[in-house]
């Protein structure tokens, strides 16, 4: 009779195309496990919005366990020693999983490797979060990527994504170690529930990301090369928190997508630049894997140099959505509301931050890292960085986005924007995105009180813009004498 062999769920919270659990499943009966490790990563341990969708996406998968006779053993505690643990009580001596790319995994597998070897077993990790490995991929010249087009256009030459596996057929052990509770691990909030209502908005787990992939690829994808700039639409995939778990395999949305070009044609154009942003997802933790001081440091590091302000005040109202700049206060406003925000709205808020309140891209980080439900290490600490100029492959210094243009070009009706700051929907197009323009009376008709009912805006958007752009020319000449 074989051992039970530990399969040990990270961020890969689905039984399709999961490497790690075909080859434990082949290996003995299976002990699947999830760990919540309160102090593995620190600063960046889960945020409360990840919190909420971790608690839907453990359920799922038991839900799923359960359906082929199994469980989901959900244990607390710092990891090794928990998994030392459950190998003494279970006689298991081989644990399996899917390899993790933030800063502290490597250290984390190395442990466990040296605690399964310790007892005549092994620590065996497999592909599974990415489609290319971070030692995949490089220049020329041996050495990584740090500009993101040449990076994905080297992806694409390389070889075709394998076909993504099925679930495997699954034994269990039959003496199961004891588990907690779902509710024991404390993620969902409770006073307040702040996330009221999201179970209306999300449906976490796996089949609600391949119901999420194929109503995407059925109905919006065809729209996504222009549509997706627009958040009022419904051209985006939603797809990202489902990736940020693991529910569904970037070689799952790759496969399907492929083969919709092939059905579809027409579709290619729009189909590849969807993949594009899978592929900026690869880009981030490829960089992160071989740069992994990334989300705490500028990777450019002059701009530990630059003149970032501490101006409280401002932060707290670009937190809140109040900022006195319609679009801007649109995302943060849906950010705190539904864990998400539209991708054109994040750079817009994001440059917003950094430009023209020029507070550190950190604290952004941090904000969108407790805020959002996607919020990936190394997307989120790249992404952040990108816009702030301190990046591999950054935005130029002198790309400020005008919050007005924005507004006015992305969301020229004011669908989303009154949606999101309802005490300004009563204004006529033209001052929506720029109220403080607005006649007194047509202020007067709409409701509307600057300064009493919605903020004037907290900067001037041409005097920030200008103060931005001295601060990083003057970085720029620092560094060039």
């Amino acid at each position: 009779m074989p051992k039970p062999v530990i399969y040990w769920f990270r961020a890969d919270l689905r039984l399709s195309d999961l490497p790690g659990l075909v080859a434990a499943s082949n290996a003995g009966p299976v002990i699947p496990v999830y760990i919540l490790d309160d102090q593995l990563g620190d600063e960046w341990k889960f945020g409360g919005a990840t919190r909420w969708w971790l608690h839907h996406s453990l359920d799922r998968l038991n839900k799923d366990l359960m359906a082929r006779d199994g469980k989901l053993i959900l244990r607390r505690g710092e990891t090794t020693a928990t998994l030392a643990t459950l190998m003494q009580e279970t006689g298991a001596t081989q644990i399996y999983a899917s390899r993790q790319y933030q800063p502290w995994a490597q250290q984390s597998e190395h442990e466990l490797k040296d605690l399964a070897q310790g007892r005549g077993g092994d620590f065996k990790r497999y592909p599974g979060t990415l489609i290319f490995e971070p030692e995949e991929i490089k220049t020329g010249a041996g050495t990584p990527f740090k500009v993101f087009t040449p990076f994905w256009r080297a992806c694409l030459k390389g070889r075709d994504p394998s076909q993504p596996l099925p679930i495997p057929t699954l034994s269990f052990s039959e003496s199961m170690p004891k588990s907690l509770e779902l509710e024991e691990l404390g993620l969902l909030p409770t006073r307040p529930n702040w996330a009221e209502g999201w179970e209306t908005l999300w449906c976490p787990g796996e089949a609600g990301a391949e119901d999420a992939l194929q109503a995407f690829l059925a109905s919006h994808v065809s729209d996504y090369g222009e549509g997706r700039d627009f958040p009022a639409q419904p051209n985006t995939s939603r797809l990202s928190p489902h990736l940020k778990f693991g529910e569904i395999s970037p070689r799952q949305i790759w496969a399907a997508a492929q083969h919709l070009k092939h059905a579809e044609p027409a579709t290619a154009a729009s189909v590849d630049k969807f993949l594009a942003e899978i592929g900026w997802r690869e880009f981030c933790n490829h960089l992160v894997a071989q740069f992994p001081a990334m989300p705490d440091r500028a990777f450019n590091s002059k701009f530990d140099h630059f003149p970032w302000g501490d101006n409280e005040e401002y932060l707290s109202a670009w937190q809140q959505g109040m900022t006195g700049y319609p679009i801007v206060d649109a995302g943060m406003r849906e950010l705190w509301q539904t864990g998400f925000m539209h991708n054109r709205v994040r750079m817009v808020a994001a440059s917003f931050l950094t430009k023209h309140l020029l507070t550190h891209w950190r604290h952004g980080e941090q904000w969108f890292w407790d805020c959002l439900l996607d919020a990936d290490l190394a997307s989120n600490a790249c992404s952040w960085q990108w816009v702030g100029g301190s990046g591999a492959d950054a935005s130029p210094y002198f790309r400020i986005f005008n919050p007005i243009a924005q507004g006015e070009k992305f969301d020229k009706t004011g669908e989303y924007t009154r949606k999101w700051v309802p005490e300004i929907a009563e204004l006529p197009d033209k001052y929506l995105h720029k109220p403080w323009e607005a006649p007194a009376l047509t202020l007067e008709a709409a409701g509307v009180a600057l300064g009493e009912t919605y903020p004037q805006p907290i900067v001037d958007h041409k005097a920030a813009r200008e103060t931005a752009l001295i601060a990083y020319a003057n970085l720029r000449a620092q560094f060039s004498e």
